[in-house]
């Protein structure tokens, strides 16, 4: 056992005691020993959440990172049978050679397939391809009651309805069944454009939107009065150069952390004017490499550590459509007037793609997203004026991002998690669910 297991954004500050899981055989036996040890435990995949939902109430999780084995590959349907803990990067260093790239991925890589279902990621192309959770055709569930089942839309269909986003409390994800996408290239053909006001951020995303399968903006948090809202749209799609490449070369790191956050008011402000001024104020055409469209922060390992011994909290909302320009707008200029703030504030549509899982966040609407250095005295002044906006505008946030929601709001938001606890396995809760369902 060790005690070195946090979250990705090291808040709340709750070391996890960790059980390895070596092999799948060895799940029912290490289960049953916590459950009589310390009563509940949870799945801990590569420790990529930001909050508190990876985090188990007992502060004791089992640890599914050496259960990353592919166990089936059908080459010619695109159709991947592995082991839970397996990363998503892990796993396209296998299937890109071959001609086949995940139909969604979030914003890292080093994000384990358990965890993508068990938080139904979204990517870049939602508003094309829905959710992560879309795209998994069965699942192995392994509960403390009833050992092992095998989940499908028609097979337990319950079951598989909530483990997708249900934050790893239906039971232990051991494999899952995913459909791949094909592709020629792995160099994306890109787009850019500056906008300077969120009705422009609308007027692109509309166009872009439905010519491509990939659309983001970088927005400019830091900016205010007339330069409010300004940001970059990129819009893209895979290539067809016959250019088939997945590399693991070294990259930066960051090599321990500082005293004090290394993101604060007059850092952020240089990046953001630096960063926006390095785009034309025309539309352009570029190449890309997959690799740093999809996963930028990635280039450099544990920049978590950059924000300092307290950490940071990640907040990300989505809006409903009919309420999305002006409330974003409130949201952008409330972050503005705080000084404070990420350099990669992500700003994107969601389509109308259903997601299968009974608590995923993604809906039609507009989410932002962007971190914060944890600065209590400021951060929870601020966090409290967002949620009345998101509130207001019947938006939600996105529990695997989350550390501070109110029990109201998140009840609010998912009335179906009544549901997800009948469903819940007993041996297993997390920090989370405690604090917003208990």
């Amino acid at each position: 056992m060790s005690h070195a297991l946090l979250s990705w954004a090291r808040f709340p500050n709750h070391p996890q005691r960790s059980v390895r899981v070596p092999w799948r055989s060895d799940l029912p036996g290490l289960l049953t020993a916590l459950r009589r040890s310390v009563n509940t435990t949870l799945p801990f995949g590569n420790g990529r959440s930001y909050g508190d939902s990876c985090l188990a109430a007992s502060d004791h999780v089992l640890v599914m990172r050496a259960l990353d084995r592919i166990i089936q590959v059908d080459w010619d349907q695109g159709l991947v049978t592995v082991e839970p803990g397996i990363t998503l990067g892990e796993l396209l260093a296998v299937t890109v050679p071959h001609g086949w790239f995940l139909r969604v991925t979030p914003g890292t890589q080093f994000v384990t397939v358990g965890g993508a279902i068990a938080n139904d990621v979204h990517g870049k192309n939602h508003h094309r391809q829905g959710t992560f959770g879309c795209h998994v055709s069965r699942l192995g569930l392994f509960r403390s009651t009833e050992g092992q089942l095998t989940c499908t839309p028609t097979a337990n269909p319950a079951l598989f309805a909530a483990t997708i986003g249900g934050l790893g409390l239906t039971g232990v994800i051991t494999w899952a069944e995913i459909q791949l996408q094909r592709i020629r290239s792995t160099r994306i053909n890109l787009v850019t454009q500056r906008f300077d006001s969120i009705e422009e951020f609308f007027d692109l995303s509309r166009e872009l939107d439905a010519q491509h399968e990939f659309g983001v903006a970088w927005v400019d948090c830091a900016a205010e009065g007339t330069s409010s809202g300004r940001g970059v749209y990129m819009a893209g799609d895979f290539a067809e150069d016959e250019y088939l490449a997945w590399t693991s070369r070294r990259r930066l790191s960051v090599p321990f952390v500082p005293p004090v956050s290394m993101i604060n008011r007059v850092s952020l402000r240089v990046f953001n004017e630096m960063y926006w001024r390095s785009f034309a104020p025309v539309r352009k055409r570029i190449h890309a490499t997959a690799e740093s469209f999809f996963y930028p922060l990635d280039r450099l390992r544990k920049w978590n550590r950059a924000y300092g011994p307290r950490g940071f909290q990640q907040y990300q909302c989505v809006i409903p459509p009919d309420a999305a320009a002006g409330n974003i707008k409130a949201l952008l200029n409330a972050i503005a007037e705080s000084k404070t703030g990420s350099f990669l504030a992500v700003l994107k549509q969601f389509g109308g793609n259903k997601s299968p899982g009974l608590l995923s966040f993604p809906r039609p609407g507009v989410t932002l997203a962007l971190d914060f250095p944890n600065l209590p005295s400021r951060t929870d002044k601020l966090f409290q004026r967002l949620d009345a906006i998101v509130r207001d505008a019947r938006g939600r946030l996105y529990p695997a991002k989350d550390a501070h929601m109110q029990a109201a709001d998140f009840q609010r938001a998912y009335p179906e998690w009544r549901e997800l606890e009948s469903l819940r396995d007993s041996a297993l809760n997390s920090r989370f669910w405690q604090r917003v369902t208990q």
